[in-house]
């Protein structure tokens, strides 16, 4: 089974079809040029087991500089294609791949539609043709019988940035049925605090609500409390997960803490390690019998989703916590540990209303979210990466980046890797910290990393040395004041093989640039009324490109503190300056004409 796109690329399909007839069609009412859509159709007499079946292709290794993918993490390199693909699952990672060019063209993107199941994307270098053997491989774990089976395949191989064709993949996903992301309330686009860098599983509600008061004075309007509130265990495992009981001996009354914040104009979200019931959890002589895995290390297993009671038990939870202690939101930490191992219960078991732990998942959700929206229609729900697809955007308002304490490059690359997909889904940054005895601006590129994603702080405020504290009320109030250019503007990440060393975010009235290696800075184009260019090295220059003539302009030099270290006019001609700037600094560009946007 095969068909020939425009171009001449063929796609094939292959596997044992067994009782399902096959039939690949090229869906004809796509007028843009460089996109094809595919559509795959399984249809079989009586309900089956759908086979294992890969729709392929290959594409010429011509311009191509690296592959890209929700989860590729620091090595952006060409993989050969004896090598395995990339699996994603509805709570892990997305089924697309990028492969780009030397200027950070897009080559190939490709996606699948399938966002629920087990798929496997591939893009390996053949050696002997100089070619990439592209596939994505459906069913490849069981799946329920059906009787009928449709999936998308989405190729776009515009001559275009590359983080415009995944943009175009994250809308197009956004429109699949099913796929309806999430209102994103208000508090979600603000910065906020974490108690868990800063506390861990110390937590003391009075030290946590004076940090709290420090916080909201500096804009920050959410707390999350994380691991330790349910536990007086501080061993940092999951023995003692799954009733959710608060500890009294760490908070005597919850409900009159979260009070306590709600009165400082902060909202209140709680940590949960959702799929764990603990060993020495009263859960587990309930659920012990009902689980996908036990992992011995943490000391808990992961419960299994489909059997009906113990969804209702985890909906439950949450539930009568908001009832109980008013919670404006929730952490809902490791959903990426549902999935079914070798020695998991086979589906679909007694007392089990589904044989699929995808669907399960996506159940478990869909309930716990509809019945704490009629609650709290505005609910917070924070999930962390690699649960952060299209599907988990139906659910979550929040996508943190993985934990990367004290990394900042890591905490960049995970931050733009999200935003490149997510959509008006908020991206988080991983909980910013560091040693209170760096610089000041070395501490501030802890922030400055993360600038196009929301912050979140999680060091002690009450004991940052002073000139900490001056950074980063100072950084806080640069990301609130261009909030919507950092979050909303057209978002250019350059340089993808380098994890990001320019970032550019535009809006018609302002652009906000970012740079994290020395390097030339191209100010291309028309400027807007006002531009800030900052400083993501603790070097004392930046170098910027003009390619044309920039008009009467007032400058202004800010140190990582936000003290003016320099004012002046100048009208530039095209070409390259260096202009001397603090360490993790901000140099703002003004037209004379723009002025009152200071």
């Amino acid at each position: 089974m095969k068909i020939t796109l425009p171009d001449g690329c063929e796609i094939r399909v292959e596997g044992q079809s067994g009782s399902f007839e096959v039939s690949l069609s090229l869906v004809q009412d796509n007028a843009e040029a460089g996109i094809h859509v595919i559509r795959l159709v399984l249809q079989a007499p009586a309900p089956a087991v759908p086979p294992v079946l890969s729709m392929k292709w290959s594409r010429a290794a011509v311009n191509v500089q690296g592959l890209w993918h929700p989860s590729v993490e620091r090595s952006r390199a060409l993989i050969p294609d004896w090598w395995q693909g990339f699996a994603s699952r509805a709570a892990s990672s997305a089924p697309v791949i990028s492969l780009y060019g030397n200027r950070g063209n897009n080559v190939l993107t490709f996606a699948c539609s399938d966002v629920l199941h087990p798929v496997e994307l591939h893009a390996g270098l053949h050696e002997e043709t100089s070619c990439f053997h592209c596939s994505v491989t459906l069913c490849a774990e069981t799946r329920p019988p059906v009787d009928h089976l449709e999936v998308v395949l989405r190729l776009d191989t515009r001559n275009c940035p590359y983080y415009e064709a995944l943009r175009g993949v994250g809308e197009w996903w956004a429109g699949l049925p099913g796929c309806k992301p999430s209102p994103v309330p208000e508090a979600a686009r603000k910065p906020m605090y974490s108690t868990w860098y800063s506390f861990h599983q110390q937590l003391e509600p009075e030290a946590v609500e004076a940090e709290c008061a420090l916080a909201a004075a500096m804009g920050c309007q959410t707390v999350i409390v994380d691991d330790g509130w349910q536990t007086s265990d501080e061993t940092r495992g999951y023995a003692y997960c799954g009733d959710w009981r608060v500890s009294a001996e760490k908070i005597p009354d919850l409900k009159a803490h979260v009070a306590s914040i709600h009165n400082l104009g902060m909202k209140f979200m709680l940590w949960y390690a959702v799929p764990f019931i603990g060993k020495h959890s009263e859960a587990w002589a309930s659920f012990r019998d009902k689980l996908l895995y036990v992992s011995d290390a943490m000391g808990a297993g992961v419960v299994d989703p489909r059997y009906p009671e113990v969804r209702e038990f985890l909906t439950g939870i949450y539930e009568q916590a908001v009832r109980d202690w008013d919670l404006d939101g929730f952490k809902l930490d490791f959903i990426d540990s549902f999935y079914a191992v070798k020695d998991s219960p086979p589906g679909k078991g007694a007392g089990q209303d589904t044989a699929s732990v995808p669907e399960a998942v996506d159940r478990l959700l869909s309930g716990i979210i509809s019945r704490l929206r009629s609650l709290k229609p505005d609910i917070l729900i924070e999930f962390r990466q690699n649960y952060i697809g299209p599907l988990m955007r139906k659910y979550g308002n929040m996508f943190r980046a993985g934990d990367c304490p004290n990394d900042a490059v890591q905490n960049r690359m995970k931050t733009i890797d999200i935003r490149l997909i997510c959509g008006s889904t908020p991206a988080h940054a991983d909980m910013l910290m560091w040693n209170p005895q760096e610089t000041p601006a070395a501490a501030a590129l802890q922030f400055i990393n993360v600038l196009f994603s929301v912050p979140q702080i999680s060091v002690r405020l009450d004991r940052l040395p002073p000139e900490h504290a001056a950074m980063l009320a100072f950084w806080l109030a640069f990301w609130q004041e261009h909030r919507e250019v950092l979050l909303d503007g057209r978002l250019e990440p350059l340089y993808p093989e380098l994890l990001y060393p320019l970032i550019i975010a535009r809006t018609a009235q302002q652009w906000v640039i970012a740079a994290y290696l020395d390097m030339v800075i191209p100010l291309s184009g028309d400027l807007p009324d006002r531009v800030q260019v900052v400083n993501g090295t603790l070097l004392t220059r930046l170098v910027l490109e003009l390619d044309r003539d920039s008009g009467p302009l007032d400058i202004k030099v800010r140190d990582c503190q936000g003290t003016v270290t320099a004012e002046y006019k100048l009208n530039w001609n095209s070409g390259v300056y260096a202009l001397e700037v603090p360490p993790a600094g901000v140099i703002t560009l003004q037209h004379v004409h723009g002025r009152g946007h200071e």
